[in-house]
């Protein structure tokens, strides 16, 4: 029977995703403050391309959301979820037009895994400015990847903002809040602050002194107080007796381990706080763990996943094995740290490169993304550059007009200072948007070398090197689930977030398709990414 036809009802079905071919999209913009949605017309930028993107594709645009300030750190945004459910719910919408991947969402992988879901319903998340072909295996890796690097970006503007608050502790300046008893006679945006103790001060100042000298009970001295005018509960009495900013110093955690001399005037003097501090331990545990402790790296950087509580640990002398102990008062969560290390290994292997022959292609692309994404921040760059020259050499030749006196020292001066004001301006503007490509580079060869052999690097190195992996690939520390017996992470450095991406891509290509497409694309090109093409 040369006619097969009539055996096409038993043919399997594929199981390939249906995208839905309807023609119908919505539109979502977003900026990410007040300020932003009501001093500049970047919305309207937004609209623009996106509505000629859906001209260009020949697709109708049936609904528009968004058109406010909503930070994108978050996928829990109001007229985001709005934008989720509708599609969700509407079987013709096809597509959702953002102006770039970071307006859809800068949480790097949640951002892909949301993206990833809606693919799977026929929706596709596509860019105005920034069009790759989802409908390949290495186009979907290169959205992940702008995804991973949007969250990248945040991840650097709060390293530069926490290096700046980092720069004034260390001077002793504090930041944030003003303590209880203090506050700012010298308030204002940009001035020093000039903390003066307060009449609330002066009245803590003298439970100090009674605690001091009397050893009164937090209870008696709160009912003191009280009769004075000033409500605080013991709790609070407690937690103020054990912050040494009220003698003058300045611990953070910003700056671990660190101890500095404030600017601010101590309430009472160091004698006063430490003999307060003796009567406070007096009765507690004299048992002290070693926070270097070879058998223990993960102490304090592992913190409950329930309470928050850091876990700390001990050794069993008898048995001469340690243990990982939730320091929370009453718990018994105890944990082997042979068994713990193990699930920690088994997390590392999730960060961890497979195959060095994608070495290569990855560094190349990580580079060309986080280049492309910064493409305005590194024309500004140069634009100031070129402007802090050109201001020096006109205070070059200011000099050199001043030497050879075709100007006097009074107009010397005036137009010194003028100039030297304005490229102390431009370099203050150049900080914040300096590129430095060498230090990216250097960035990712260290990473991509870490992520080879991650386990066996732990596994085998010294305290330091253990702590710097760890803090290398989750800056804030892992959470951990005693009744799952698992390990969670709160924020991973997107380089390594990029390695899972792609070693989830490969295990579910186990014929290879991923890595041919990347070679095959030469997905880097002397002006960034091009759209792939199956």
């Amino acid at each position: 029977m040369k006619d097969l036809s009539i055996f096409n009802q038993f043919a399997k079905q594929g199981k390939a995703i249906k995208l839905r071919t309807d023609g119908k999209a919505v539109i979502y913009t977003r900026v990410s403050t007040k300020e932003q949605a009501e001093n500049n017309a970047s919305l309207e930028t937004q609209l623009k391309y996106c509505k000629q993107l859906a001209a260009k594709k020949g697709l109708e645009v049936s609904e528009y959301f968004g058109g406010t300030y909503e930070s994108a750190k978050s996928d829990e945004r109001k007229e985001f979820q709005k934008m989720l459910n509708y599609v969700k719910r509407r079987s013709n919408v096809g597509y959702i037009i953002v102006y770039s991947y970071d307006r859809f969402s800068r949480t790097g992988a949640n951002g892909a895994y949301i993206s990833d879901q809606l693919k799977k319903q026929g929706i596709v998340t596509i860019s105005a400015t920034q069009e790759v072909d989802t409908s390949t295996s290495a186009g979907s890796f290169q959205q992940n990847l702008y995804y991973m690097f949007s969250q990248f970006d945040n991840e650097l503007r709060r390293d530069k903002s926490v290096s700046g608050m980092q720069e004034k502790l260390r001077k002793g300046h504090w930041t944030g809040a003003y303590p209880f008893g203090y506050t700012n006679a010298n308030p204002g945006k940009g001035k020093t602050p000039n903390f003066v103790i307060t009449k609330e001060g002066k009245l803590l100042k003298q439970a100090f002194i009674w605690k001091a000298n009397n050893n009164m009970s937090h209870v008696d001295i709160a009912k003191k107080l009280q009769k004075k005018g000033l409500n605080i509960t013991d709790k609070r009495l407690s937690d103020f007796f054990r912050n040494p900013f009220y003698c003058g110093l300045i611990v953070n955690s910003l700056i671990p381990g660190e101890i500095i001399e404030g600017l601010h005037p101590p309430l009472v003097s160091k004698d006063i706080f430490l003999k307060i501090h003796n009567l406070l331990n007096s009765g507690a545990e004299t048992r002290k763990y070693s926070f270097d402790d070879e058998n223990l790296p993960l102490k304090t950087f592992l913190k409950s996943t329930t309470c928050g509580t850091p876990y700390t640990g001990f050794i069993v002398k008898k048995k001469e094995l340690y243990y990982y102990k939730n320091r929370r008062k009453g718990s018994k969560e105890n944990r082997s740290a042979k068994k713990l290390h193990q699930e920690f290994i088994d997390l590392l292997n999730t960060y961890t490169l497979k195959d060095k022959k994608y070495v290569a292609p990855l560094k190349e692309i990580i580079y060309d993304t986080f280049v492309k994404m910064n493409e305005e921040g590194i024309k500004e760059t140069e634009k100031l550059r070129k402007e802090i020259t050109t201001v020096e050499n006109k205070l070059d030749r200011l000099e050199e007009r001043y030497v050879f006196e075709e100007i006097n020292r009074s107009q010397y001066d005036k137009f010194k200072v003028k100039l030297a004001a304005e490229i102390k301006e431009k370099q203050d503007n150049l900080s914040s948007h300096s590129f430095d490509s060498s230090n990216l580079k250097k960035s990712i060869n260290i990473a991509l070398k870490y992520a080879l052999n991650l386990p066996s690097l732990w596994s085998s190195g010294n305290i330091e090197t253990k702590r710097s992996i760890q803090y290398m690939l989750f800056p804030d520390g892992l959470g951990y689930d005693f009744k799952n017996k698992r390990v969670q992470t709160f924020r991973v450095n997107s380089i390594f977030a990029s390695i899972a991406s792609i070693n989830g891509a490969l295990s579910g290509n186990k014929k290879g398709n991923f890595q041919k497409n990347i070679e095959n694309s030469l997905l880097v090109t002397s002006t960034g990414f091009k759209p792939v093409t199956s």
